[in-house]
């Protein structure tokens, strides 16, 4: 059958346009601390002792579990028993916080190792304290010993710059130690040498007499104006330690916070009241008579040691050549330094 010259033959049919495509579903934020902080609790079966280590206050430990689970849609936590436990859902959730952190660290350590120029770069992690006020010194003398040396300074609380070295994202930890609350660190894959010794005490404003303007004990009815450390903060646990330990507690009234030394020292210097500073932190203000010690020499007083820590090389990933040459420096100087004082104690015995 011939067909029709003037016919047209019908279109195909086509689907109509698609309209513009769905967005893909997406999780909601997790941040790896709350991870952290898990892990932890399922360590240790205690909100108290992990908000300890965690270096925060025992409800905002509590409140970062919660965000965890909000996140999670499920309980991972059984709060009913003592010591806490993980539910059916948190047990096997446990291993798979492990796996996605030690993930995110072996990403993060590959992509450092590629980092331009990072060889000849000793990164060190401290808190802010001593960032501020021991290592510029410190670095300033170490140079004048060691010779030339290139660094970058990570300045954090205590328990971030903690996380840096064990997470390798530093070559050297330098912190404060005191027996009553030491760093958390295996001596099986961290090494420690001593850099010195330093004095945590209380000062306050000099007056027009050279006095201090507030004097500790204080009275029950006149308490001494208090600038506090924040609580959690690792420094803020050994100012409590100085205040159980007192012969003749002090009366005080806390009326400011702060995570911050270089903070407290600023609001001393105001005269807002008293404040617990490393002797470092001071000695500018001593020396010009700005701020004076606010007790008796010797009482409320605590000495911590500064150290310096490194994950041991055969446990290291990677161990930079100019940090390995610094921390032998370190270690023979210290090592010299302890065979000197052992003639002075037997001299003194005599």
């Amino acid at each position: 059958m011939r067909g029709c010259g003037g016919c047209s033959r019908a279109e195909p049919t086509r689907a109509p346009p698609a309209g513009p495509e769905a967005p893909p579903a997406t999780l909601p934020a997790v941040e790896t601390k709350w991870l952290e902080d898990f892990v932890s609790l399922a360590e240790t079966r205690s909100f108290s002792r992990s908000a300890q280590l965690r270096h925060v206050t025992q409800p905002a430990f509590s409140r970062r579990i919660q965000a965890l689970e909000s996140w999670a849609g499920v309980d991972l936590v059984d709060r009913s028993s003592y010591p806490t436990r993980l539910t059916p859902a948190g047990e096997p959730f446990h291993a798979q916080a492990l796996d996605v952190l030690a993930t995110l660290q072996a990403a993060r350590n590959s992509l450092r190792s590629h980092h331009p120029g990072s060889q000849d770069m000793i990164d060190f992690a401290l808190p802010h304290t001593l960032a501020f006020t021991f290592f510029p010194h410190w670095l300033m003398d170490l140079r004048a010993r060691f010779g030339a040396v290139k660094t970058r300074l990570i300045a954090l609380n205590v328990h971030d710059a903690v996380m840096r070295l064990t997470e390798g994202g530093c070559d050297l930890l330098i912190a404060y130690h005191h027996a009553s609350q030491p760093l958390q660190l295996s001596p099986d894959r961290y090494e420690m040498l001593s850099l010195g010794r330093e004095t945590l005490a209380p000062y306050a404003k000099a007056g027009d007499d050279g006095e201090p303007i507030f004097r500790l004990p204080g009275r029950a009815e006149a308490p001494v104006p208090f600038l506090s450390y924040a609580s959690g903060a690792y420094m803020s646990r050994l100012v409590e330690a100085i205040v159980k330990q007192a012969v003749e507690p002090p009366h005080l009234e806390t009326i400011y916070e702060t995570d911050m030394a270089e903070g407290l020292k600023a609001m001393a210097l105001e005269g807002h009241g008293v404040a617990c500073l490393p002797i470092s932190a001071v000695r500018k203000e001593l020396r010009a008579r700005r701020l004076v010690h606010a007790g008796l020499p010797g009482l409320y007083e605590l000495t911590m040691e500064v150290r310096i820590y490194r994950e041991r090389p055969e446990q290291a990933r990677h161990v930079k050549p100019v940090a390995q040459a610094l921390w032998n420096f370190l270690q023979s100087t210290a090592q010299a330094e302890a065979a000197e004082r052992v003639p002075k104690a037997l001299a003194t015995a005599r």
